[in-house]
């Protein structure tokens, strides 16, 4: 009704339309004489909101009366700690700037969907991520800002005024419809080694959960029944209920079926990552056969990419349009699992499968000076960029030399040494917080406790506050003491057949003492290089320092232990 029109134009902060000439009130005089009608104001807000073109923002705030709104999305390789760090500091940063942040985390927990009328009633959104975000198609035509998911924890603010200035000059996204994961899930500028190291995180965070399950399910098998337990029979054969070694053979070979299924992980959502849901066939395929040919984590990796490669370039052909129908179901699983096949059995296969088994013997034939400088690269690794790209590099590298049922002594000796290098950051910013808690503001001191759970548990990202607010003296600090406890894990020659776990899988270490030491000793150099270099400054950082992105201390808006655990 005019009206009705009238009130949202209003609302919408737009100019009223002249009353046409047919003797009815002037807009203004139509909505005070009309007040008493209107049941509730928040109703006809929110029709005005859905009656808004998307993307409309007004006055850099949909019109007067309303903040500006944001929907976001956070999503990481594991979809463990980044994730939700990237969240709350978003939604904090929204607080302080008066704007309205609403998130959807996804996560290794998988996700839920933002409510259309959200994402329809948004001025804006802010793509925060490091693989693909899932049906990003929703958001188009919004104004977006599209960046990696460290930039919403360390410079939210920044992140915010883009989107608005965004708003303000009317910029808007569109997704293209045939575009991949990738493609989809960055700026159409990215080169194509932005876009490798894109797919082969999609690959590594749904390839995590299976070496996290398959892994600790192993150790504990060990635990329960000794090294001998990988030599028992067939649980359907032999189970005895009340035998103790029954029980670790049916842990230790659940877990070796979950470890089995790693490489085609790998691959299979590798080619996801490229040429999305038909990828999935004949990644899962050559990842298949990579394992068949003792081509192992190389062969995934190489199979990944060539069907994601395959899968796109069929798609490239012209197809008549009766056929199409079937291309998705018949044609393109036929023909590119077909393909891959063909290439790992017969033409790549046998070469990778060579550079596997030399790369395995270097590694078993490491000792001495060699193994520490190894344990020492990896340690600086870890700590480089706490559970960014450079940090899961090592860390896959580690689980791929135990992803299998009888690794070597090496491979264990590695594993252990990447993750006591990873413990060492958050445990020494915990430990710097409670020696020396007056260089560090009420926010970090209160991430410290939480830092000291999560270090305990060999979550890397519980530095991240502390590097966020001062990486010049944190990320060095934490990459020497890295570097000395990989080094010395190595040297103690300590072992780990389990991928993750912390100080709970201590009893499954080999030299579990002397790791313990390997571990503190690191955490005692980066705490003191930590406080030695906050004590040169000048001035002690106030209570609420200013972040990089003008609002406040990144630290102050990093999650609690809680969540990052249960994540």
């Amino acid at each position: 009704s005019p009206v009705s029109a009238a009130a949202a134009a209003l609302i919408r902060g737009e100019e009223p339309t002249p009353a046409a000439d047919t003797g009815e009130d002037s807009t203004e005089d139509v909505v005070e004489d009309t007040t008493e009608e209107t049941a509730d104001t928040g109703a006809v807000s929110a029709a005005a909101s859905a009656e808004a073109a998307p993307g409309s923002t007004g006055e850099d705030s949909g019109g007067p009366g309303r903040p500006f709104r944001i929907v976001a999305v956070t999503s990481c390789p594991t979809g463990i700690a980044h994730t939700y760090m990237a969240a709350e500091s978003l939604e904090n940063a929204g607080r302080e700037a008066g704007v309205e942040v609403v998130v959807e985390t996804q996560g290794s927990a998988g996700f839920t969907r933002l409510d259309p009328a959200v994402i329809a009633a948004a001025d804006g959104v802010i793509l925060a991520h490091d693989v693909a975000v899932r049906e990003k198609g929703r958001f188009a035509q919004k104004p977006t800002v599209d960046t990696g998911v460290k930039a919403a924890i360390n410079r939210p603010g920044e992140l915010i005024g883009e989107v608005r200035d965004k708003a303000a000059r009317g910029e808007v996204t569109s997704a293209s419809p045939g575009a991949t994961p990738v493609e989809r899930g960055g700026e159409s500028g990215e080169g194509y080694g932005t876009k490798l190291r894109k797919w082969l995180m999609s690959g590594v965070s749904y390839m995590v959960p299976f070496v996290a399950a398959g892994g600790l399910l192993i150790a504990l098998g060990f635990a329960i029944g000794g090294y001998e337990i990988n030599k028992a029979p067939s649980v359907m054969d032999h189970f005895v209920w009340t035998q103790a070694d029954s029980w670790a053979a049916l842990l230790f070979q659940i877990g070796g079926v979950a470890f089995a299924f790693l490489v085609p992980v790998l691959a299979g959502y590798i080619a996801y990552g490229m040429a999305d849901r038909p990828g999935l066939v004949p990644g899962f395929v050559g990842g298949s056969i990579a394992l068949t040919i003792n081509a192992g984590f190389l062969g995934g990796l190489a199979a990944g990419l060539i069907s994601g490669a395959v899968v796109l370039a069929i798609q490239r052909v012209p197809i008549p349009k009766a056929l199409r129908g079937i291309m998705p179901v018949v044609v393109i699983p036929l023909v590119s699992a077909a393909v891959v096949g063909f290439l790992m059995f017969v033409v790549i296969g046998k070469p990778i499968a060579s550079a596997q088994s030399g790369m395995t013997d270097w590694l078993n034939g490491l000792s001495g000076a060699n193994a520490v400088l190894l344990g020492a690269l990896l340690g600086l690794m870890m700590c480089f960029d706490l559970g960014g790209p450079v940090n899961k590099v090592a860390y896959t590298f580690a689980t791929a030399g135990i992803a299998v049922a009888s690794p070597s002594d090496s491979a264990m000796k590695i594993m252990a040494a990447v993750m006591a290098a990873g413990m060492v950051p958050p445990l020494a910013m915990a430990l710097a917080t409670t020696v020396r808690g007056r260089l560090f503001n009420a926010a970090e001191r209160e991430n410290g406790k939480a830092a000291w759970v999560l270090g305990a548990s060999f979550i890397s990202e519980g530095a991240i506050p502390f590097a966020a607010a001062d990486p010049l003296r944190v990320i060095p600090s934490s990459m020497v003491g890295g570097a000395v406890t990989g080094a010395l894990s190595m040297a103690f020659g300590a072992t780990l057949r389990a991928p993750h776990g912390g100080i709970f899988v201590v009893p499954l270490i080999g030299n579990p003492l002397l790791y313990l030491v390997a571990v503190a000793a690191g955490v005692c150099v980066t705490t003191a290089l930590v406080i030695v270099l906050k004590g040169l400054r000048k001035t002690v950082p106030p209570a609420a320092a200013q972040g990089p992105g003008g609002g406040a201390d990144p630290s102050s808006r990093a999650p609690g232990a809680k969540q990052a655990v249960a994540a």
